[in-house]
């Protein structure tokens, strides 16, 4: 409280107190280093390169607050290389897991892993970050290159982990689960409505298909990039051959997971579809069980397959020899060459 309340008498002061005031706003307390948030804030769109303060913020200090030594031909190369917040969406991402598993672990006692894993994880994922930061103003503060937020649904929540990291970096642990405790569940999230709720539709459309003996298949409509850069893909489901929906994304995971969702709902929603899908696959497996009509002709069934050369008019017929004529003959041959 105190800390927070020198910081504000200090707000006016700031160089960036519109940065500051906006960020309190989202976290609940004033950053200490804001070297941090604007990295965090970076996406790599921006095309911003390293400053010497900024190398120096993010890599740490030495002894008695200056900076490490860096050789001098090794500290030039690194100044202007690429800046953004890649490396603290990594660091926030695990931080996240680690907050929101002990949060997970408190709040549901007694319930078994697989459930507190799946809860984990449907709290961390980057459709539930992305809205948190579009619902918190984060999504706002993102500093890119002619970037469209609102259509890159991953881009406010790489922020939110990366946040999560400069937080970290700035005021430590235990002030990132204030910051997940007090601001996002007190305020954005019901952890009860999330964990409970399926959010898989890949994998209940395919149990659905499955107990209902129904083909189904992704079928990749298109794959390119959007005017940033970034890849896009587009899938439709496909059941027993009848186009479900359609829907592009900025993973195939994503594009897949929305489009099953419009399908189940369309399932849902549109009986017309629905006995279409089934029509077709009566129609298939009448197909498969179905015999074949015309059997085929077969000739000649009672000759031979294989057949033997016939014996020709000068050739003498077989006869068998004797033992006598064998011995005979051997005798007859041994005694000709001896002859010659």
């Amino acid at each position: 409280m105190l800390s927070n309340l020198i910081d504000r008498i200090r707000l006016p002061f700031r160089k960036e107190k519109e940065l500051y005031l906006a960020l309190y706003n989202i976290l609940g307390f004033f950053p200490r280093n804001i070297t941090f948030y604007k990295v965090a804030l970076m996406h790599k769109s921006l095309g911003h390169r390293a400053t010497e303060k900024e190398l120096k913020a993010l890599e740490g200090k030495g002894k008695k607050g200056k900076a490490k030594a860096q050789p001098a031909g090794k500290k030039g190369k690194r100044l202007g290389r690429p800046l953004n917040n890649e490396r603290l969406e990594y660091l926030g991402d695990a931080i996240l897991d680690a907050v929101v598993g002990h949060v997970a672990y408190q709040y549901f006692p007694g319930k078994a892993e697989g459930f507190l894993t799946n809860a984990r994880s449907k709290m961390v994922q980057r459709e539930t970050l992305g809205k948190l930061a579009q619902q918190m103003g984060l999504s706002k503060l993102i500093m890119s290159s002619g970037c469209n937020i609102t259509h890159n649904s991953y881009m406010g929540g790489n922020a939110f982990e990366a946040l999560v990291g400069a937080v970290y970096l700035d005021r430590g642990y235990e002030a990132c689960q204030e910051f997940w405790t007090k601001r996002v569940m007190g305020k954005y999230l019901n952890v009860n409505k999330i964990a409970y709720t399926e959010v898989n539709f890949k994998s209940k459309i395919l149990e659905w298909s499955q107990k209902n003996r129904v083909k189904i298949e992704f079928r990749l409509e298109d794959q390119s990039q959007d005017e940033n850069g970034s890849p896009t893909f587009e899938y439709t489901v496909v059941l027993e051959g009848i186009d479900g929906c359609r829907s592009r994304g900025f993973s195939k995971k994503e594009s897949q997971q929305h489009a099953c969702e419009l399908t189940l709902k369309k399932l849902r929603s549109d009986s017309q579809f629905f006995d279409s899908i089934f029509a077709a696959k009566t129609a298939r497996t009448q197909m498969e069980e179905m015999p074949v009509s015309v059997v085929p002709v077969v000739e000649n069934i009672d000759e031979p397959l294989i057949t033997l050369n016939s014996q020709t008019e000068d050739e003498p017929e077989a006869m068998e020899k004797t033992r006598e004529q064998i011995i005979a003959e051997a005798e007859a041959q041994a005694y000709s060459v001896h002859s010659a």
